[in-house]
């Protein structure tokens, strides 16, 4: 049996301002080096990086996928408040302004259909949602999900900061919903270890949540990833699902 391939799902490169460092060529050069199949890019709301990033793996023998970690409002998109339906202004006391009412959640195209539905969102975002940034809502994703495979994202996805809060079930009903919105096998409970000790707990919760449901009808699937922010590859331990052909 040979080796398990390994792909990077969870990367920001330096269009995520303030957070990201990879240049997309250096990504690349690296994940070749690695042999690394394919590589995805999925930075904060937008998609500045991908005409480059598809051009620069047409060079090398790593496929692109190309994604976005979109962040989504818990009311309307059209909503201007940072407490939106059920933002919790003690607990996010230190939050930056207009986060308290959104939650992060990572897109990946698997199909050009998603490429095209990932561009409507991204762009309905800035068009229709930007408040501070980029807003979508469930109400788009709903109607632009085909094509995509989304992940729980980070602490701040609907997820896990449900988890964080031990609000349990709120966790659950957000987790089935995203699962019945991209369809079954097409959302992933995100898991990651970047050394912070709540990561720890919340992992824990997360990979008990599927096995709670009374009546589990396909639950949602576990992948792990590290969100990749400077090109780190070499000292990087997560793991992936491979890309789909």
């Amino acid at each position: 049996m040979g080796q398990p391939q390994f792909v990077h799902l969870h990367v920001h490169t330096d269009y995520s301002l303030l957070d990201g460092a990879c240049e997309t060529s250096e990504l690349l050069d690296e994940a070749s080096r690695q042999k690394m199949p394919a590589v995805a890019i999925t930075d904060h709301g937008n998609l500045f990086a991908a005409a480059n990033f598809f051009y620069e793996a047409s060079k090398r023998d790593v496929k692109p996928i190309i994604g976005c970690e979109v962040y989504v409002a818990k009311g309307s998109r059209h909503d201007r408040g940072e407490k939106t339906n059920g933002g919790n202004a003690q607990d996010r006391g230190d939050a930056e302004p207009g986060m308290r009412g959104s939650n992060h959640l990572v897109l990946l195209c698997e199909s050009l259909e998603g490429y095209h539905n990932l561009i409507k969102l991204v762009s309905a975002g800035f068009l229709e949602g930007f408040y501070y940034r980029p807003r979508i809502d469930y109400d788009l994703l709903s109607k632009h999900s085909k094509g995509l495979i989304a992940l729980s994202a980070c602490l701040r996805g609907p997820v896990t900061e449900a988890v964080v809060d031990q609000k349990y079930d709120q966790a659950r009903e957000n987790a089935y919903r995203l699962r019945d919105v991209f369809g079954k096998g097409n959302f992933f409970l995100e898991i990651q270890d970047q050394g912070l000790p709540i990561e720890k707990d919340v992992n824990r919760e997360l990979v008990r949540l599927p096995k709670k449901q009374a009546s589990p009808s396909s639950p949602p699937t576990i992948v792990i990833t590290s969100t990749t922010t400077t090109l780190m590859l070499r000292k990087c331990c997560s793991a992936s699902r491979p890309a789909r052909p």
